[in-house]
């Protein structure tokens, strides 16, 4: 990590380290849809600039990042923080609680029309 922040490819890039334990770990983690409540920290990567000439080297550095640190994490994610080309780490939001958050999607919205998020979709 050290390495990393010591090269942001941007000024507008930053590594955001949070806090998540206290309170939230007092939940179930099948009591909401947010699973993860035994996490003590939740890292996001900022990864922003202002040219498109910068495109290559800012997506390079995000990817080598989250390579070299995801042998360190729990291999969940919190929803809020992905990207849209993220769709295959949906389930890793929600755990073992995605399977019956999709079959409440089903009953409750079984045409999809709540998708423009990262949408759990609708099990049959």
């Amino acid at each position: 990590m050290m390495d990393f922040s010591g090269r942001l490819p941007s000024p507008h890039s930053e590594i955001f380290i949070g806090h998540v334990g206290g309170r939230a770990g007092t939940v179930a983690a099948d009591a909401t849809a947010y699973h993860h409540r035994d996490a003590r920290y939740v890292m996001n990567v900022h990864t922003r600039w202002e040219s498109p000439g910068e495109d290559a080297t800012c997506v390079a550095w995000a990817r080598d990042f989250f390579r070299a640190t995801e042998p360190y994490a729990t291999g969940g994610v919190y929803v809020n923080f992905l990207t849209e080309d993220e769709a295959a780490r949906i389930g890793a939001a929600y755990g073992p609680n995605y399977e019956r958050l999709a079959r409440i999607k089903q009953k409750y919205d079984p045409a999809n029309l709540f998708c423009v998020n990262q949408n759990i979709a609708p099990s049959a």
